[in-house]
């Protein structure tokens, strides 16, 4: 059976959300988050220079970096194509209002959203990169997709349908749950050092390999939590064994397995490498997928018959 029209622009309206969290790390990491000073315009331009010569005259040709000024650009552009994405996922879902209207509801959740992540991201430039400004809108980001991944799967649930007895089900929505709680645990806690780098490197002004030093036992325990998540992702693996649930449910719970952990590599290598940029986005887009995928795994086992 062929996807529909909806569910091809919700699949793909997902996949743009994750590359729109991959380039606005690649933002963050890079330092462009200012290279457009400002919005929605980019330098009093809708398309902006790419030279110090065709600056307007009001503009310190200092804040100019080509770089960073097209990144930001770039960044922004896809969040306009996301945008045009979402608005025609919710215009589209309109076709599921009588038989499931869960689906047109979380749509316009999502579109309702992304309007409200356009009016943060302004609020971004002209804060100056507020950490926190910036913290809130990376959350609104995973809490977009989160929403558009319920909705997409809700207009696929038949093609993903599993069965599972009363007591595996509960067993396993337990334990799947209580990861995904304490994978959004861990990803607030890791904005929270993400902004005690960002003091470090744009108010302290330290070099790279200072940053890791100058944080507090937040990052500490920050490392240690992943040590649960290695827990939680283990018992489920187990309890997928034990039940010989589906092969897809075996794929995921291997697939959230390798994702922790490489997840805590990453981490470990940002500390042995003083934090680069690459490793930075990879954390990043890390944990979106892996939410992604903990919140698939419980959808499929949820709507288990």
């Amino acid at each position: 059976m062929k996807l529909n029209i909806y569910q091809k622009t919700a699949i793909l309206t997902v996949i743009a959300t994750i590359v729109l969290i991959f380039v606005g790390g690649l933002v963050r990491a890079s330092g462009a988050g200012l290279g457009c000073p400002d919005w929605p315009q980019c330098f009093g331009m809708w398309i902006p220079p790419t030279n110090v010569a065709d600056l307007p005259p009001q503009y310190d040709a200092d804040l100019f970096n080509p770089v960073h000024t097209w990144l930001e650009y770039v960044n922004r552009l896809v969040g306009v194509l996301i945008g045009f994405l979402i608005t025609l996922t919710f215009i589209i879902s309109f076709r599921y209002r009588k038989k499931d209207p869960i689906i047109t509801v979380f749509s316009g959740l999502a579109f309702v959203l992304v309007l409200f992540q356009g009016w943060l991201g302004g609020q971004v430039v002209r804060s100056g990169l507020s950490a926190g400004i910036i913290t809130l809108h990376m959350i609104m980001a995973m809490i977009i997709l989160a929403v558009l991944l319920y909705a997409s799967f809700r207009a696929m649930n038949t093609r993903l349908t599993t069965v599972l007895s009363s007591n595996t089900r509960k067993t396993l929505l337990w334990v799947s749950g209580g990861m995904l709680f304490l994978t959004l645990a861990q990803m607030i806690f890791g904005t929270q050092v993400r902004e005690e780098v960002d003091v470090a490197k744009n108010v302290m002004e330290l070099p790279r390999e200072a940053w890791i030093d100058s944080l507090s036992g937040l990052y500490d325990f920050h490392r240690s939590f992943s040590w649960l998540l290695v827990l939680f992702s283990g018992t489920l693996l187990y309890y997928n064994r034990k039940f010989a649930v589906t092969r897809r449910l075996h794929i995921l719970g291997w697939a959230v397995f390798v994702m922790i952990i490489l997840q805590m590599f990453v981490g470990i290598g940002m500390e042995w490498f003083s934090m680069p940029g690459a490793l930075q986005v990879i954390h990043l887009v890390g944990i979106a997928v892996l939410i992604c995928a903990e919140l698939l795994y419980m959808l499929i086992v949820g709507f288990s018959k």
